[in-house]
């Protein structure tokens, strides 16, 4: 197959993708918008950090009054995943220029990644992928321009009730991962519950980091003991 049918395939495979990224980068931007941002930092940010949960969080976190450290530290740590996307990306490719995979390292997302991780090895080119990342960037950044244009004309309270979308978009990368797992789901909530705890003794944006952090070691052992039951 041509560097150019692979490009054009990669394309078409991850066109039902923006069903889901559009509307959240639509609500992002609005949000963003209310929120203080200018527009050119708004749509900078998507272009530049392209992630979309962490830019909706940064920006509550901006809203709350949080400081840089917190924000760098929330964002490092919902991030980190990425770093071991990236580096099965990184692996599969070895092959390749380092130069290009850090490029489409930089456009590995949850979407592009599942998209990755389930095409057959042999179509799984870099040019296959930099037609996924192309749909998937492009969706964003657009997505993120037209929320922009979008604020001006909304009103102010249907604005702020897109803040939903940030509960939408983290229920809908749990919810399938408790359904494999019922633990998952104790411990999503006990997560929750001890955010609320430190929420009394810290400020909100180092209390959801600590809870994170928490709830991340104590995940180590949900998913050792799922593992082992698996080999049984």
């Amino acid at each position: 197959m041509r560097k150019k049918e692979q490009y054009l395939l990669g394309v078409k495979t991850a066109l039902p993708v923006i069903l889901g990224i559009l509307p959240v980068a639509v609500a992002f931007a609005v949000l963003s918008e209310h929120s203080g941002l200018t527009t050119l930092e708004t749509i900078l940010m998507s272009t530049l950090v392209f992630a979309g949960a962490s830019q909706i969080m940064a920006v509550g976190m901006l809203v709350a009054g949080s400081g840089i450290l917190p924000i760098v530290l929330a964002t490092f740590i919902l991030n980190f995943r990425h770093v071991i996307m990236g580096t099965c990306v990184m692996n599969r490719m070895l092959d390749t220029p380092m130069w290009k995979r850090a490029i489409l390292c930089f456009g590995v997302t949850d979407e592009s990644f599942a998209i990755f991780t389930t095409t057959e090895e042999t179509n799984n080119t870099p040019y296959y992928f930099a037609g996924v990342i192309s749909v998937t960037y492009s969706t964003w950044v657009l997505g993120t321009i037209a929320g922009c244009a979008a604020s001006q004309f909304l009103p102010t309270l249907v604005s702020r009730s897109l803040g939903i979308a940030l509960f939408a978009m983290f229920i809908g990368l749990v919810i399938p991962n408790i359904r494999k797992n019922i633990e998952l789901g104790f411990l999503v909530i006990l997560t929750a519950f001890l955010n609320v705890i430190f929420n009394y003794f810290l400020p909100p944006s180092w209390a959801i980091i600590f809870a994170t952090l928490v709830g991340a070691f104590l995940g180590i052992f949900f998913v050792k003991e799922t593992e082992e039951e698996e080999a049984q």
